[in-house]
C-alpha cells in the first residue's frame, strides 16, 4: 500500500473528500518552493502534486507554463526536484507526493534509474501526461512494479469504448480533467462533472479526483461534492506568480482545502 492508497483509505473511513494541491517545483525559486511545499499539509492538503519543470509542456496553460519557465530559469532540474521531495520527507513521512510532468526528462535519465531515485526521494505516484495506455510497458508497468502508483487522466472525450483501456493499469486514483483544453482555460461546472464521475466510478473502485478549472473555495466545494475530491493548480500558482508571501499563499490554499473538505 502506497501513501496515496493509505491517505484515500483514511479519508474514506472519515467520510471526507480529498484536496489535492499542485505547485511547480522550484517556482519561484528552490528555497521558497520548498517552504511552500512544507506548508501544504498544515494548510489542509491531502495529496501534493509536484510539477516537474519541462521546456515543452503540452497540457499546461499559460500560468503553469510560466511557472515551469521560472523554475527552469532558476536552475531547476529533475534531480533538484527529487532533492526537494527528499527535503520535504525529512519532516513529513505521511503526506503523499505525486510527481506530474512529461516523459522526456524521465527517458533521458533512464527509467530504471529514475524509478529507483524517485522511490528513494519519497515520491509515491506519477502522472505523465504524454504517455498513453498504449505505452504502458514504457513506464507505467515498471513504475507499479517499483511500488509507485501510476495515475491516469480521463477527460470529457474519454468515451465508454476508451475508458476501460485508460483504467486498465491505473492505480492510486483517477484524475478526471473537467474541461477540454489546457489548465486554467475554463471553469469546471459540477453539473457537467457529476455525471462523468458517476460513469467512471461505475467502471472502477479507485477514487475519482477532479482537476482543471477550479479556482475558488466555492468551486472546490462544488466539485468535491460530486467527486471524491478536487485538485487546484493554476489558481495557487497564480498566487505564487504574483509574489504573495508564503503565508498568504498557504492561507489561500487552506481556503480551497476547507472548501473541498466541507463538501
Amino acid at each position: 500500500m502506497t501513501r496515496i492508497d493509505a491517505k484515500f483509505a483514511a479519508l474514506k473511513a472519515e467520510g471526507k473528500k480529498a484536496f489535492v494541491a499542485y505547485v511547480m517545483a522550484g517556482d519561484p525559486d528552490y528555497d521558497t518552493s520548498l517552504e511552500i511545499v512544507r506548508g501544504l499539509p498544515g494548510a489542509g492538503v491531502d495529496v501534493i502534486e509536484l510539477g516537474l519543470p519541462f521546456t515543452d509542456p503540452m497540457a499546461d496553460g499559460p500560468t503553469i507554463q510560466a511557472a515551469g519557465q521560472r523554475a527552469l530559469d532558476g536552475g531547476m532540474t529533475l534531480q533538484r526536484t527529487l532533492d526537494l521531495a527528499k527535503a520535504f520527507r525529512e519532516t513529513d513521512d505521511t503526506t503523499p507526493i505525486v510527481l506530474m510532468g512529461y516523459y522526456n526528462p524521465i527517458y533521458s535519465r533512464g527509467v530504471d534509474k529514475f524509478l529507483a531515485d524517485a522511490k528513494e526521494a519519497g515520491i509515491d505516484g506519477l502522472i505523465v501526461v504524454d504517455l498513453p495506455p498504449e505505452e504502458d510497458d514504457e513506464l507505467c508497468l515498471p513504475a507499479q512494479a517499483a511500488g509507485l502508483n501510476f495515475i491516469r487522466l480521463a477527460t470529457p472525450t474519454t468515451d465508454d469504448k476508451r475508458l476501460p483501456r485508460v483504467l486498465q493499469n491505473t492505480s492510486g486514483f483517477v484524475y478526471y480533467v473537467s474541461i477540454t483544453g489546457i489548465t486554467g482555460a475554463a471553469e469546471a461546472e459540477a453539473t457537467d462533472v457529476g455525471p462523468e464521475v458517476t460513469r467512471i466510478k461505475a467502471a472502477t473502485d479507485l477514487p475519482v479526483i477532479v482537476g482543471f478549472g477550479i479556482n475558488t473555495p466555492e468551486k472546490s466545494r462544488a466539485i468535491a461534492g460530486v467527486a471524491d475530491g478536487a485538485v487546484v493548480g493554476s489558481a495557487i500558482v497564480s498566487q505564487i506568480a504574483a509574489g504573495k508571501p508564503v503565508a498568504e499563499v498557504l492561507d489561500f490554499v487552506k481556503s480551497l482545502a476547507d472548501g473541498a473538505h466541507s463538501a
